[in-house]
Formats: structure tokens, C-alpha cells, sequence
């Protein structure tokens, strides 16, 4: 169901000089305890980026998961990309989270680097904010517009392939149109909030419980701190930390 997008993330980031990385083989591909399921994940080099990952998850008709987040590089502290994209097929439930993913909460920071993502969420506020995100705290790490999107396969159907690709496509000028001299954060204090983003993300990633029940607790507490938010076990010296 997924393999559109899946397509296109990745033909975007081919285009934008991008190429695959060896993933641990354990996280390449791995098929659940009954065979009902398979997830496979691919890393990515990307030029300012010091991280791409992307994953699949294919449940057949019972769940389907597409997930990529993109980091920037610590000399950068542009938004972190976000896309969550699930199916629920027992109860035709599509659920799309797609975000830029603020690394503080500042009017001056939003101004520098949500100029598109406001645009896409004025065009498209049939499918923004209609419902609340009752798992995350929406001042932690998501922005004011947050493109969510949440009804049956056949309502986000209509509208969510020209969000996504211009979704998409926003960002990657985003990354264009940035003057790295002109920041409001250091290199240190992008590093300390990569790190909170992932320690934040691993706490509350609502997938996991979803992993555990198809692949096992072992391999899904591996698979959530050693792969998805491999920071988020990182101690790193700050005052609030002592």
C-alpha cells in the first residue's frame, strides 16, 4: 500500500545526491514470530545530513507502516523531518503524521525555517489539526503546523499524495535556502537537542508496542534504541543533568 511513497522518498533522495547505506543485518529485514509480517529499514548517506533512515513495515491487510526521519547535520539546526504514515486494515484506519520537527520553541526559529509547512497546512487545513495527537506533547518537538491526517483509506486517499510530495519538496529547499551562518543555536546545542529528541521519541514512540507484538520484545527494544533513536541512551553533560 505504502510503496508509492516509499518510491518517492526514495527517488528524492537519490535526486538530491543521496545513497544506501549498510544497515546492521538485523534491522535490514526481519519477518515477525508468525510470519504474518515483515519490516525492513535502509540508512541513507545525504549530503548535510548526518542521518536518513527509512522504514516499512507490511503487515498485509492487517497493518501497514511507512516511517523515515531525517537529521540534519550538528552545524545545522534546521527542523528534523518527520513522516509517520499507518493503516489499520481491521478498522480502515489511516493515520499521517507529517511534521518539521522544531528543535526549540521560538517565534524567531519559526520564522527562519516553517514558512513552507505553513503554507502546506493553509492549503491543506481540511487535513491539519483536526483532531488532537493525544500520545505526544505537541510544544515538545512538533510545531503549531503539524500536517495530521486521520480518517479511512479512502478519505486521506484524496489529498495525502500532493501533501506528501509537496511535503517533501519544501523541505529539501529548505535545506537549499539556509545561510548556516545565520542560526540561532551552536553545533553543541544542536547535538544536546538531537540527543532530547531522540531520548523524548524513544519514550513515547507509540510504534513500539505495535513491534513487540509482531516481532518480539527483545528484537523491538533493539530495533527502537539501537536503530531508530540510537542517541537517546547517550549521556551528555548539561547543567539541567546534574
Amino acid at each position: 500500500m505504502f510503496n508509492n511513497f516509499l518510491e518517492e522518498i526514495n527517488q528524492s533522495l537519490i535526486d538530491h545526491g543521496g545513497h544506501v547505506l549498510e544497515t546492521p543485518k538485523e534491522f535490514q529485514e526481519y519477518h515477525s514470530i508468525k510470519g504474518d509480517a515483515c519490516i525492513k529499514s535502509w540508512l541513507w548517506h545525504v549530503p548535510g545530513f548526518r542521518r536518513w533512515r527509512v522504514t516499512r513495515m507490511d503487515a498485509k491487510d492487517k497493518l501497514q507502516v511507512l516511517n523515515s526521519v531525517a537529521y540534519p547535520n550538528y552545524d545545522n539546526e534546521q527542523p528534523i523531518l518527520g513522516i509517520d504514515l499507518l493503516w489499520f486494515g481491521s478498522r480502515n484506519k489511516f493515520v499521517a503524521v507529517l511534521d518539521y520537527q522544531p528543535l526549540i520553541q521560538d517565534k524567531r526559529y519559526f520564522d527562519n525555517y516553517f514558512e513552507g509547512l505553513k503554507g502546506i497546512h493553509k492549503t491543506f487545513q481540511e487535513s491539519s489539526n483536526q483532531v488532537k495527537m493525544n500520545i505526544y506533547e505537541e510544544d515538545k518537538f512538533f510545531s503549531p503546523w503539524v500536517i495530521l491526517c486521520k480518517g479511512s483509506l479512502q478519505e486521506v486517499s484524496q489529498y495525502l499524495p500532493s501533501i506528501y510530495t509537496k511535503f517533501i519538496n519544501s523541505y529539501w529547499k529548505l535545506n537549499c535556502d539556509r545561510y548556516l551562518s545565520d542560526q540561532l543555536l551552536n553545533i553543541q546545542e544542536v547535538e544536546m537537542l538531537h540527543i532530547k529528541y531522540d531520548t523524548y521519541s524513544a519514550e513515547k514512540d507509540p510504534a513500539h508496542g505495535l513491534f513487540k507484538s509482531y516481532f518480539g520484545i527483545e528484537w523491538a527494544d533493539r530495533f527502537l534504541y539501537e536503530f531508530l533513536f540510537p542517541r537517546s541512551r547517550d549521556v551528555f553533560s548539561s547543567e539541567e543533568n546534574k
